[in-house]
């Protein structure tokens, strides 16, 4: 019989498998992503001190766009590298979350770039 694959199971497991090797530390944080299907968020963490230094999403009040698509995810990935430069951060390790390098997810980290983070 045929089994059906469990879409949201096999991004968790993919994701735990890059998370074997992707590790924030104080000097280079992790810029973890988080799709939703109507919102984005991003957050730039210290694994070592287990602390969000800094975190931006589509959900905030003082955003205009949607979150569910490109432009939203442009917004925000420009958004977190601001809050993030502001904070000295200028080197990140991208967390791309189990998702591929595609859509929502790569203009969030091609704007990211643009703004100023290196990673």
């Amino acid at each position: 019989m045929f089994k059906k694959v469990d879409r949201k199971l096999t991004r968790v497991r993919r994701h735990l498998r890059v998370r074997k090797k992707v590790f924030g530390t104080p000097e280079r944080p992790r810029l973890s992503v988080y799709r939703s299907e109507k919102n984005i968020y991003a957050q730039i963490i210290d694994d070592i001190n287990a602390i969000t230094v800094v975190a931006s999403s589509s959900v905030e009040k003082d955003f205009s766009a949607k979150g569910g698509n490109k432009e939203g995810a442009k917004l925000v990935g420009a958004l977190v590298a601001k809050k993030a430069i502001e904070k000295g951060i200028k080197e990140v390790v991208f967390d791309r979350g189990g998702y591929i390098y595609h859509g929502r997810v790569q203009q969030l980290a091609e704007a990211a770039r643009e703004a100023g983070l290196k990673f």
